[in-house]
């Protein structure tokens, strides 16, 4: 089997038969998550947060977004996150770490990032730029290019959230 032919996945039961390239797909986006989520943790703790996990990263960088106040179910709905209890918990680590506020009126309650959380998110975004960004341009993956890879991850999200819901009515 050619180079170009050859099949890279995690599970060969799972790339037996049609549709293959699936398995494909999913092996490339486990790889690709477990760095995704190492980068974050690594980044974070060069710029003075080692004690955040991901998930943590991710609800303090989406509660930074646009300097608006967010409530727990949008944050949930952004991140496309089923679970709200380890959002909440989340939320609740950074408030103890006083990276985020909160606010409640009447049943809701709104967070928003405190003037140290934006400091950290960006200093994370300046090293961002300089260990990461600046390296696309070698891979020719970026762009337009990007765009595109970005749009197909969010079609083929869409794809596996309904196929979770057809799996959970069986």
């Amino acid at each position: 089997m050619s180079a170009k032919n050859r099949r890279i996945v995690s599970s060969r039961h799972l790339a037996e038969g049609p549709g293959w390239e699936a398995s494909e797909f999913e092996y490339g986006l486990i790889i690709a998550y477990n760095g995704f989520t190492r980068w974050m943790q690594r980044c974070m703790a060069a710029v003075g947060a080692p004690e955040l996990s991901p998930l943590e990263i991710l609800v303090l960088h989406n509660t930074n977004h646009r300097d608006r106040e967010k409530r727990l179910s949008d944050i949930c709905f952004l991140l496309n996150i089923e679970d709200s209890h380890t959002v909440n918990y989340a939320l609740r680590k950074l408030l103890k770490m006083a990276l985020v506020t909160s606010e409640k009126r009447g049943k809701e309650v709104f967070y928003r990032t405190s003037d140290s959380g934006r400091d950290l998110c960006e200093r994370y975004r300046e090293l961002r730029e300089q260990c990461l960004l600046g390296t696309l341009p070698d891979t020719g993956i970026e762009g337009e290019k990007l765009r595109e890879v970005a749009a197909t991850l969010r079609a083929l999200s869409g794809l596996y959230d309904q196929a979770s819901r057809a799996a959970a009515s069986l």
